[in-house]
């Protein structure tokens, strides 16, 4: 009967205490026994029957631990452990009790996975209440409703033993309506680390400190000289606020022992935004970024934390190494990217945080590495392979946890994380209660460790890339406890790596059907390293004829950089329009630099110009243009003498110039020319320009009788002219006449002998005259009177009728 009343393991109301008592006095009288109404089934089927209760009973409650405080107790500490039950059922509970549970130690990692993994309460597995004060009791549990808890216990009350995690568990008791016996209705594990004095030999434990993000900015910049940047949305402007992603990363870190993992394309992308910058809307629209400030704060606060602290830089964009080694090998090009990533990491870093950082790691996807993944890392220049225990695991069956570092050839380090304290922080942690158990767990799988063995190792821990503003709490948290535990002490990733790694621990690097097929589907596909080629090749016809090439250059390598980045994983909608925007950015900008259409063109004559314009619409000067006009009809009509012809062209930015090419026409019709822009290489740039050309050739007769009137006109002008000349020297002459007889009869100039005129010349003159009377005037029509007339083609008529 008293077994029937204590229900294995459950903790008795003062009711049913005092009826268990009772009972047991009168175990001998059938009668009384009966008074008591205990349950009609026989003790032992009771008692049975209580284990399948408990089990089937314990999941009406939810029980949620939100804070244990101190996480890592030591002697003479109160253990404050506080939360919320809440009656998910539909029926209310009654003389609810809230008990604390403490069970042994746990002997092994495992050990712990085991407990985190098990469900509702299981009678003889989990522990016994603490019991005495330490409880909370609650008259009601409505449905639906939670209340509140907190419970202290002074941790020498525990009657904790020796160094170790010990299963710690909060549950709730309580009775139903359907059920009238106490029973456990809901139960909540988590682990106590215990170590209150320093330990022996401590563990050297890396944290790695991720500062990553997708990728914000695009390829495009602005068409004025500053070169805006433009933005694919303001999204990085949330994180870095208060609050956000990556401003509780900042926050938090810089009060930690970490090792700080940085994607310098974040830091890029944030100094970017502290001066203009614009943010795509829809369609081409642009608009003004305004959160310069807030960039700029972010950007200080990183520089305050990362003092004095390691910084290691991964390549710029954080390519995606296994993608890359599986499908982009085989693609020209793919490796010269990553090759690129690399080279800029440093100066990026160095120019924005003012600090030097660490370049030769390389860190896979979930620490998940083949032989193809190690031959891509290092062929960037990276020695060291942050690889996951997960993927490097342990053949040798070592019975304790090895160092990080791992040597596997060819001068190559593989840093081995932990992928139990790696993996705690992931999922959904905005709740204060699955934040403080993965904490407990974290610092459970910690010690568990150390205490392995009495040799000291260097262990390494790699959360995700991204954690979450609440992941990122919890990680802090664990990470405080863990400086502030007595069995660890921190250490730089480089000093990790660098350590003198464990003989007996695996080095052999899995092989590639290995890896984890989950992973494999989420990659990048090779098609998109064959467009990344195609864009490439494009952008490098276009340079070869801007004047400043970095203007161009580099924005677009930087894109490139971006579109292999890890952070397109799972994303493979937005990672192809991520490429697909940065290849029609290429086109759009070599599409400024083009030939103006022409319509047919007339020729008159054996020989012509044909002018040809080219037009550049991008800030910048164009040269090493050649542009070649090419006749289809070369019979017909030659430029420059040949079947094409070819000028070399440069055009300032903003401008145009027109280019002349000579032409000959053979004969009349029609000849389609091609005019088409080349490098200086010989490729082809941009579209061609075809346009024909009408010859209208003049024959030689037509010509012939063209020339001849142009000669009569000349003559019949020059006969005017001469005609004009004849009768302005007779009018001279008779007024000569006039005053020489004037002078005869004046008797104040007498003539002399030698000024009377002859009989011979009055004779002459009176011929002269006759025959002026005689000859008829041709005034309209002049002709030519004398040799020596024609031969004063001057005009003068300074020699007529001489």
């Amino acid at each position: 009967m008293a077994e029937a009343a204590d229900f294995q393991g459950m903790t008795p109301s003062p009711a049913r205490r005092w009826m268990r008592r009772t009972g047991a006095l009168l175990a001998g009288a059938p009668l009384l026994a009966g008074l008591l109404q205990l349950p009609t089934a026989a003790p032992t089927q009771a008692a049975g029957q209580d284990s399948v209760k408990a089990v089937s009973g314990s999941g009406a409650v939810a029980v949620a631990v939100d804070s244990l405080t101190p996480a890592a107790p030591s002697d003479g500490d109160t253990l404050t452990v506080s939360g919320t039950v809440t009656n998910k059922g539909k029926q209310a509970v009654t003389d609810a009790q809230v008990d604390l549970r403490l069970g042994g130690a746990l002997d092994t990692r495992s050990a712990i996975d085991r407990i985190a993994g098990r469900g509702d309460y299981q009678h003889g597995v989990d522990a016994a209440p603490v019991g005495g004060k330490y409880v909370k009791e609650f008259s009601k549990l409505t449905p639906g409703v939670s209340q509140r808890f907190s419970i202290a216990v002074p941790v020498d009350k525990l009657d904790l033993g020796e160094d170790g995690v010990y299963e710690f568990a909060v549950s709730l008791s309580g009775e139903t309506s359907a059920r009238p016996w106490e029973q456990v209705l809901g139960i909540q594990r988590t682990f106590l680390p215990w170590q209150p004095d320093e330990a022996d030999t401590k563990t050297r434990t890396t944290v790695m400190w991720p500062l990553i993000s997708t990728a914000h900015m695009t390829a495009q910049t602005g068409s004025d000289e500053s070169q805006t940047p433009v933005f694919r949305d303001d999204d990085l402007a949330k994180e870095i606020a208060p609050g956000g992603r990556l401003e509780q990363l900042v926050s938090l870190g810089k009060e930690l022992d970490v090792t700080w993992v940085i994607d310098p394309d974040l830091l890029a992308s944030v100094d970017a935004m502290t001066e203009s910058y614009r943010v795509q809307g829809e369609g081409d629209a642009t608009t003004g970024g305004t959160h310069q400030a807030l960039a700029k704060q972010w950007l200080a606060e990183l520089q305050e934390a990362v003092q004095d602290k390691e910084v290691v830089a991964l390549p710029f964009g954080d390519p995606d190494l296994a993608s890359l080694a599986h499908n982009g090998t085989n693609v020209t090009g793919s490796l010269s990217h990553l090759k690129e990533a690399s080279d800029v990491a440093a100066d990026t870093v160095d120019s924005i945080l003012h600090v030097e950082p660490t370049t030769d790691f390389a860190w896979p996807v979930n620490g998940a590495v083949d032989p193809s993944i190690v031959k891509v890392a290092t062929s960037a220049g990276a020695d060291k392979i942050i690889a996951r225990s997960d993927s490097l695991a342990e053949t040798a069956g070592l019975p304790y946890t090895p160092s990080a570092s791992r040597p596997v050839g060819g001068g190559t380090t593989a840093v081995v994380t932990d992928a139990r304290m790696s993996t705690l922080f992931q999922g959904n942690l905005t709740r204060a209660s699955s934040s403080t158990l993965a904490v407990q767990r974290f610092l459970a799988q910690s010690l568990a460790l150390n205490l392995q063995t009495d040799n000291q190792r260097n262990i390494v821990v790699a959360p995700q890339r991204m954690p979450t503003a609440s992941q990122a709490r919890a990680m802090a948290e664990a990470v405080t406890a863990l400086q502030d535990g007595t069995w660890s002490q921190f250490q730089d990733l480089t000093a990790a790596a660098t350590a003198k790694p464990d003989s007996s621990a695996t080095t052999q690097v899995p092989a590639a059907s290995k890896y984890p097929s989950s992973l494999r589907k989420q990659e990048l596909p090779r098609s998109a390293f064959t467009q990344i080629a195609t864009t490439q090749d494009k952008l490098d016809k276009f340079k070869v004829i801007l004047t400043n090439q970095d203007r161009v250059v580099t924005p677009f390598g930087r894109a490139m950089n971006r579109e292999m980045s890890t952070s397109w994983r799972g994303r493979s909608a937005e990672a192809a329009d991520d490429r697909n925007g940065v290849e029609a950015y290429v086109d759009s900008l070599a599409g400024q630099v083009t030939l103006i259409d022409k319509s047919e063109t007339k020729l008159s004559g054996r020989s012509a110009t044909i002018p040809v314009t080219v037009q550049n619409n991008l800030v910048q000067g164009v040269e090493h243009l050649v542009l070649r006009l090419t006749s289809s009809s070369p019979r017909r009509l030659e430029i420059g003498g040949e079947r094409f012809f070819e000028q070399r062209v440069a055009v300032s930015g903003g401008h145009s110039q027109t280019v002349k090419f000579p032409t000959s026409a053979q004969a009349n019709g029609q000849a389609t020319v091609v005019a088409q822009l080349y490098t200086e290489d010989g490729q082809k740039y941009g579209a061609p320009v075809t346009f024909d050309v009408k010859v209208t050739e003049f024959t030689a007769t037509v010509m012939l009788v063209i020339g001849g009137g142009f000669l009569l006109l000349v003559l019949a002008g020059f006969r005017m002219y001469t005609q004009r000349k004849r009768a302005a020297a007779r009018a001279t002459e008779e007024d000569g006449a006039e005053e020489t007889s004037e002078a005869d009869n004046d008797p104040e100039n007498p003539e002399g002998p030698e000024d009377r005129l002859t009989q011979e010349d009055l004779l002459e003159e009176e011929s002269r005259t006759s025959t002026r009377q005689e000859a008829p005037e041709q005034p309209s029509h002049p002709t030519p009177d004398t040799a020596a007339e024609s031969a004063d083609p001057s005009g003068t008529g300074e020699r007529v009728d001489r």
